[in-house]
């Protein structure tokens, strides 16, 4: 797993190493050799500076280049420097480093441009001579290297109305958050981490790499048998949407991500629409009304006798008895229960004691408008600190919460797990159908919770990019990501 920080404990970490470890200067020095050392540098070098310390990251840049015989020139936002960065902006003028203002010049002349206006501190939208510069940068066609964090980008949570585009961007200490989430994926080109000696003060998100995957997947046993993995149920579907637990069913059952058997508690009209998809799992048909689930409480539970999992809400619509269903099987049962989709939606006019108070491992699912619905906190916020939101949700309400997104928070409340595998080609309908189907399969195991719903995270991104490579983003569905979960399995153990 990866480390990965908020703005504020890296700004936490940063003054106590200073204080207590390493004096700033050298701390900037260091900053500003592992930039040098993760750059092919070549032909012309213009180093762009604002007036924080992240300028005099560049500043030394431009002295180690300046030493090695590089062409490197410097550009000043404004004629204003922090006291570190003053020492080594003095520096570059002792060493004879060229160095102008900006003042709207053409930067098309570059071979290399590096980026050191803004760092992870800036909170608000770039506009004025900033947002001048960063759109020359941009358009300027040169190979731009951002240092610490591309300027404009949000560093805690990816968001940015105006931000330098780089092809490699060089994080300082450790990754923060804003390397991961929302628009990051799409405006850094390529991320590598330079650890300058940083001591944490608080701890750190996860981010999962395939090796925690097999690690947590594990070899299983050659004396088991079907049981040993686990009977899990899918309760859902509706005479209108009844793609989704075909969908949900393929990733559990057909493709085996770990389940030992699949059972579909659907309503009993459109059972036979299911079945062609449905070859490795059992069908159990329930009663309805008007194509929606009918709450049938002894029917229920002898459906789910033996159950190790609950996967609920794909497909089932609004207009069943989805409530009396959900409270029965939160009160009833003490298996891990995965809500999702409708499940979501109908928990979102329900009393909060019904999750907090359930005999289950509750997980929930949301994208970021049901999170609204549960949380009443408008879209625009959660996605301004979606890990904080996401993390005070879990911890009210006892469960786990997976918060979908470009990158996707996975928190019990307490620690906090993130996945950035997935491509754009998941934007599509059905791709959370796939996701509860995996982490059904993966809850059933009796592994922990939290590390098996982040882990199922990851396989469903991974089988999305094994899709759209064999496709591509615009003509994958969810379907195809539904049958490379077994694939994606397959790489990740072997690798």
């Amino acid at each position: 797993m990866i480390e990965v920080v908020s703005v504020d404990n890296m700004r936490k970490s940063d003054r106590y190493t200073i204080e207590e470890r390493v004096p700033s200067l050298e701390l900037m020095h260091r900053a500003g050799k592992g930039i040098f050392d993760s750059v092919s540098w070549r032909g012309k070098t213009l180093i762009v500076c604002g007036k924080g310390n992240n300028a005099g990251d560049g500043y030394v840049v431009a002295l180690l280049l300046k030493e090695r015989g590089y062409c490197v020139e410097l550009m000043l936002l404004d004629y204003s420097f922090s006291e570190d960065g003053k020492y080594y902006f003095d520096k570059c003028t002792e060493a004879k480093i060229p160095y102008s203002v900006y003042e709207n010049q053409d930067l098309s002349g570059y071979d290399i441009i590096l980026d050191c206006i803004f760092g992870t501190g800036l909170d608000k939208t770039v506009t004025g001579k900033a947002g001048e510069l960063i759109k020359r940068i941009n358009e300027s066609g040169a190979y731009v290297v951002s240092a610490d964090i591309n300027s404009g980008l949000n560093g805690d949570n990816g968001l940015s109305s105006l931000c330098v585009k780089s092809d490699l961007t060089v994080s300082i200490g450790s990754i923060k958050s804003g390397h991961i989430l929302s628009m990051a994926k799409d405006k850094i080109g390529k991320l590598v981490n330079r650890d300058i000696g940083i001591e944490l003060k608080e701890k750190p998100f996860y981010l999962l790499e395939g090796k925690d995957v097999k690690e947590h997947l594990g070899k299983r046993a050659s004396f088991s048998n079907k049981s040993t993995y686990g009977y899990v149920a899918i309760i859902g579907g509706s005479l209108e949407y009844s793609g989704a637990i075909k969908l949900s069913a393929i990733a559990s059952g057909a493709v085996r991500s770990g389940s030992g058997v699949v059972k579909l508690l659907t309503p009993r009209s459109i059972c036979y629409s299911v079945l062609p998809y449905v070859l490795e799992s059992t069908l159990y048909p329930l009663s309805e009304r008007d194509g929606a689930i009918e709450f049938n409480q002894e029917e229920l539970d002898r459906g789910l006798i033996g159950i190790k999992a609950i996967a609920i809400g794909m497909g089932m619509g609004q207009r069943g008895d989805n409530e009396r269903i959900i409270s029965h099987i939160l009160r009833s049962y003490d298996v891990p229960v995965i809500i999702d989709a409708d499940g979501l939606n109908t928990l979102a006019k329900m009393d909060k004691e019904i999750v907090k108070n359930s005999r289950c491992r509750v997980v929930l699912t949301p994208h970021p408008k049901e999170m609204e619905r549960l949380t009443k906190i408008p879209v625009d916020e959660i996605l301004k600190s979606p890990i904080e939101h996401a993390r005070a949700y879990a911890k009210e309400m006892g469960a786990v919460v997976l918060l979908k997104g470009n990158a996707t928070v996975i928190t019990d409340g307490e620690t906090v797990y993130l996945t950035d595998t997935g491509c754009s080609g998941m934007a599509t309908a059905g791709s959370g159908d796939v996701l509860s189907g995996i982490l059904l399969s993966l809850c059933a195991t009796g592994k922990d919770i939290l590390k098996s719903v982040a882990v199922g995270s990851y396989i469903n991104g991974y089988a999305g990019e094994i899709a759209s490579g064999e496709l591509c983003d615009i003509a994958m569905s969810a379907g195809n990501t539904a049958r490379s979960v077994g694939l994606a399995i397959s790489k990740l153990l072997k690798s």
